[in-house]
């Protein structure tokens, strides 16, 4: 069987996988069975969800509108012999907790460790290395600088500690205040005392500077060189439409560096088969514990009955009912689009106002061989070297190189020198390619939703593609007659395909004025919502995007919470959760 027939074959198994074990209600059909729990969208929090609350025993129902499962964490064949991570396309935040609890390697997933982290090459020959061996590590920043390969590890372990600081907060929801002082919302003030703690008092003034100070000014607090500070700041503004020299930009980059995997910190790894294979080990896991997954399904409305979410209507007009609702779907189309009511003129009005600003096109590339750098060239051309595996950031060689890119984007111009993030992870994982072949990932920025110069084309696309490509061929000569095929996605594209709204990836901006408490808003933080028996369990809640399953986790557990209590009450006269 030919390569290709063979990735088609594994793609139709998994999604048969899924059907097979839905056929174990045939007998029963999804309008008809009682539900406890109905989950809107498959993406990966929807699944962490529905596999919690399985595990607790609830029946649960999830509906997906695309025909696989996964949101934005898919594999995808786009183009023939090539299985492309089409949107998110690296694993670090995913939880510990979650890929233990839910024996996620016993359902599928594996990785490939990177053990070069990054690559900067530089036009004029020049590059950056940062990997996992400290010693190569000093020898790649004194380069540039002595000074800053002497404090690049103290900055690391500086890093690290605030990272470790925030972790408490991960897996819990933001403490409720909203109906006044009780043991419950003191309960919930638990992280800040453990972050507290691992902190120390002293040290609480600089982590609060760090949080609110732009990237660019807490790094040149640490480093002098351009090379090193420009890597560094990437990891401040992907996928966020804000500049180094922008406030809050230092959380980004703490969200970016938090994570870990079997214990190594700030690592990033390449799941085999895409990230589409850590959604299926979760959809794995949920179906193993009895939860129903359902794919071409498109929820279309909310029902709403006396103030409390009793079911969904799919778009052939069949209504499901169950106890609970759970949306992880945007904020915004979960309230704006879903809803079968208009929310208070406050509610709404908050709602309206959440920020989902993107810089983000997505460019997925059929190679025929691997990128050669002038300044790094290929020792074999068939074989990949270790900083093919990296993080490969070009058009970075200093922090004003991204902020004039910012610039640009900022006046919804298409940037003239894009922020380009480029990851080949079939240098790794050879079941994504035809051999020799390979698949490359190009996270690039800024591109506003609304050019100035009017909507995207096609036409306008394929400039846009065309002058990322040739930013590429001034590192790597010969890298477009490599092309053999490629999909771009600008943020309109990121909103249709995947449901992101405004294309941002986080589902709502990192701003610090959308964390926590606020995320998305004051009055709909946390999975709780207006609507009596509705629930949010998407990236648009603390604490956020990327890879990590928080959200899902803590809406499943804010859930069994409440199915807990209610068979403590069982006197209460009402049927649905209070």
């Amino acid at each position: 069987m030919s390569l290709t027939n063979s990735l088609r074959s594994f793609l139709t198994t998994t999604r048969l996988a899924v059907s097979n074990t839905v056929r174990s209600y045939s007998s029963q059909s999804i309008i008809s069975h009682k539900w406890d729990v109905t989950i809107i969208g498959a993406g990966h929090n929807g699944l962490v969800a529905a596999a919690y609350l399985a595990r607790s025993g609830k029946k649960v129902l999830v509906l997906e509108r695309r025909h696989l499962v996964g949101g934005a964490a898919v594999t995808e064949e786009i183009i023939p012999g090539f299985k492309f991570s089409r949107a998110s396309y690296v694993l670090s935040l995913l939880r510990p907790r979650i890929i233990k609890e839910l024996e996620l390697v016993k359902f599928g997933l594996k990785v490939y460790q990177r053990n070069t982290h990054s690559f900067t090459p530089m036009r004029d020959g020049r590059y950056l290395i940062l990997s996992s061996d400290v010693d190569e590590t000093r020898r790649e920043i004194s380069k540039f600088s002595l000074r800053d390969a002497d404090r690049y590890s103290t900055f690391e372990d500086k890093l690290c500690k605030y990272a470790d600081a925030i972790q408490p907060y991960l897996e819990r929801a933001p403490a409720d205040f909203s109906r006044g002082i009780s043991l419950k919302s003191l309960y919930e003030l638990g992280p800040s005392l453990e972050a507290g703690r691992k902190l120390g008092l002293r040290e609480i003034p600089e982590f609060t500077e760090f949080l609110i100070s732009p990237a660019s000014k807490w790094l040149r607090k640490w480093f002098e060189s351009e090379p090193l500070l420009a890597t560094l700041a990437t990891d401040a503004v992907i996928g966020a439409m804000i500049s180094p020299n922008s406030l809050g930009s230092s959380y980004v980059l703490l969200h970016h560096v938090m994570g870990e995997y079997e214990g190594r910190k700030n690592v990033w790894v390449y799941p085999e088969g895409g990230m589409g294979s850590v959604s299926r080990a979760i959809a794995n896991s949920a179906v193993h514990h009895g939860a129903r997954i359902e794919v071409d399904k498109t929820v279309t409305r909310i029902l709403v009955h006396e103030g409390r979410a009793i079911g969904v209507e799919l778009e052939n007009g069949e209504e499901i009912r169950s106890e609970i609702v759970m949306s992880n779907a945007t904020p915004y189309v979960t309230f704006s689009k879903l809803l079968e009511r208009d929310l208070p003129k406050h509610l709404q009005n908050e709602v309206n106002l959440i920020d989902y600003t993107s810089p983000v096109t997505k460019i997925n590339v059929a190679v025929k061989c691997l990128p050669n750098f002038t300044c790094l060239p290929n020792s074999h051309p068939d074989k990949p070297q270790s900083i093919h595996s990296a993080s490969i950031h070009l058009n970075c060689e200093s922090m004003t190189d991204i902020h004039k890119a910012y610039l640009e984007g900022q006046n919804k111009q298409v940037s003239t020198y894009p922020m380009i993030e480029m990851c080949i992870p079939s240098s790794l994982d050879p079941t994504l390619a035809p051999k020799g072949a390979h698949v490359i990932s190009l996270f690039t920025q800024y591109t506003p939703y609304n050019p100035i110069d009017g909507p995207w084309t096609e036409s306008k696309k394929e400039d846009y593609c065309n002058c990322v490509f040739n930013s590429i061929e001034d590192y790597a000569p010969g890298f477009k007659q490599s092309v053999v095929g490629k999909d771009i996605l600008t943020p309109p594209d990121l909103e249709a395909v995947f449901g992101l709204t405004g294309g941002n990836i986080f589902h709502g901006a990192l701003s610090l004025d959308q964390l926590y408490w606020c995320r998305p808003s004051r009055t709909l933080c946390g999975p709780v919502t207006p609507i009596a028996n509705l629930f949010q369990c998407g990236s648009g809640i603390h604490p956020s995007g990327g890879v990590m399953g928080s959200p899902g986790l803590i809406a499943a557990e804010t859930v069994i919470e409440l199915f807990r209590n209610k068979d403590k009450n069982t006197s209460s006269s009402s049927s649905s959760i209070n």
